[in-house]
């Protein structure tokens, strides 16, 4: 059965992104347009970076715009380019982890609006971090395809699936994965019916919204005191972006340690693998042979 034309504009930014643009690719969906953040400075040496969906986007000769403000240039940029399609409109907007706030006026220009991929069981852990969140707080996870307005994860449900996890607390990262790879499915098995006007949104709880804010550096430190697992959980779900990490005596300094792997083992916190300030990832039974 072959898919159906869709012509679809992108917004994304960062490799979660990119995994749900593979996704799509894969079951036949390419997106008529990417829109995504500005080329910025990266890395030690402030190397000036494209995000990740603009390669993406570039080694498949798929247009990018990278506005600087969600405007009436961009507006009339967006417009040029839809007239320039055989459809001469684009059917729907696409969302996922763009980075902006997008104006009800942007989010309504497409015949059936703007759907929006978010890592979590909406209503619960709306904002910036649903994921480190959810493995903070929770005991699962899944993925929400909402209708996006002009309130933050606040619009109807299209659809939601929950997500098997096989160790929980799962890692940051590998979750991140594993979600971007889910919605992207999801999506891309709802879109046809939602073109067709098969599918009837549902709108969220909003008195069940749980809200999430921006990770803090310093929120990120771990107190080996404190509980096995609410650390444990602390550590996976700060894996791959902020990191983890406290603080050893180590050849008579203090020294910050960033813990990149660890475990409850006998009831207790086993760090298995960290990384010591100024130094390289090994494993913390090795670094501990320097801790005095």
């Amino acid at each position: 059965m072959s898919t159906p034309k869709i012509s679809f504009v992108f917004f994304g930014t960062p490799e979660f992104a990119v995994i749900t643009l593979d996704t799509l690719e894969s079951m036949g969906f390419l997106p008529s347009l990417v829109v995504t953040q500005e080329d910025k400075p990266q890395g030690r040496h402030l190397v000036i970076t494209s995000p990740p969906t603009k390669i993406w986007a570039e080694k498949r000769n798929i247009p990018v715009l990278q506005p600087r403000k969600l405007d009436s240039a961009f507006v009339s940029e967006l417009k040029a380019i839809s007239y320039k399609l055989e459809t001469r409109s684009f059917d729907v907007f696409i969302v996922t982890a763009y980075g902006k706030i997008i104006p009800k006026e942007i989010l309504e220009i497409p015949k059936h609006k703007t759907l929006n991929i978010h890592p979590s069981l909406l209503p619960k852990f709306r904002g910036p971090s649903p994921i480190q969140e959810t493995i903070l707080k929770d005991e699962k996870t899944g993925v929400t395809i909402i209708r996006l307005d002009e309130e933050m994860d606040h619009g109807p449900i299209v659809a939601q699936r929950e997500v098997a996890v096989s160790e929980w607390p799962p890692y940051a990262n590998e979750l991140e994965t594993l979600l971007a790879e889910e919605g992207g499915r999801l999506l891309g098995e709802i879109l046809p019916d939602w073109i067709s006007g098969k599918i009837e949104e549902e709108q969220q709880n909003h008195t069940e919204a749980t809200f999430t804010k921006k990770i803090a550096k310093e929120g990120a430190e771990i107190d080996l005191n404190k509980s096995p697992g609410e650390n444990l959980r602390k550590i996976r779900a700060y894996a791959g972006s902020t990191n983890a990490y406290t603080f050893f005596l180590r050849h008579g300094k203090k020294t910050r340690v960033i813990i990149k792997k660890a475990k409850i083992g006998d009831g207790k916190l086993v760090l298995e693998r960290v990384v010591p300030e100024g130094g390289k990832e090994m494993n913390f039974e090795d670094f501990k042979r320097g801790i005095s």
